[in-house]
């Protein structure tokens, strides 16, 4: 984990306005108006990591609400077109999301199905898919 967050960080790209860490009292109000627990490997990385901007792909955020990264945003969109509920995604590419299970694991849920890829963790997501994009 530490080393996907530091070989992130160092990739970071500069914007105008950076975005921000949430602290913990953000991510609960994110848990209560999802209604599902966030599993602790998506806490982590959005404690840790979520102020990071790489590459074309945009993994969630929690801090700030009006962004179209703001976790509850995009989950709400996921489940309204048919993402089933107890994933929660991490991702949003097009109308495919990667999303992650309770238990942690990593979908990619495309064309309306979740499809055959897949990755242990959150962390090995990022390694494979976001750091090499």
């Amino acid at each position: 984990m530490h080393e996907v967050i530091e070989k992130l960080q160092e990739l970071s790209e500069q914007i105008p306005v950076p975005l921000e860490l949430p602290d913990f009292d953000q991510l609960v109000e994110v848990e209560e108006q999802i209604l599902i627990p966030l599993p602790g490997e998506l806490k982590e990385y959005l404690l840790y990591a979520s102020d990071v901007v790489y590459g074309s792909i945009e993994p969630v955020t929690a801090a700030d609400p009006g962004s179209h990264t703001y976790l509850p945003e995009v989950a709400a969109y996921a489940w309204s077109i048919g993402l089933e509920r107890e994933f929660i995604p991490i991702c949003q590419v097009g109308d495919d999301f990667y999303c992650i299970d309770q238990q942690g694991e990593v979908l990619l849920w495309q064309d309306g199905e979740l499809s055959e890829d897949s990755w242990e963790s959150f962390w090995d997501w990022a390694q494979d898919v976001w750091l090499n994009q």
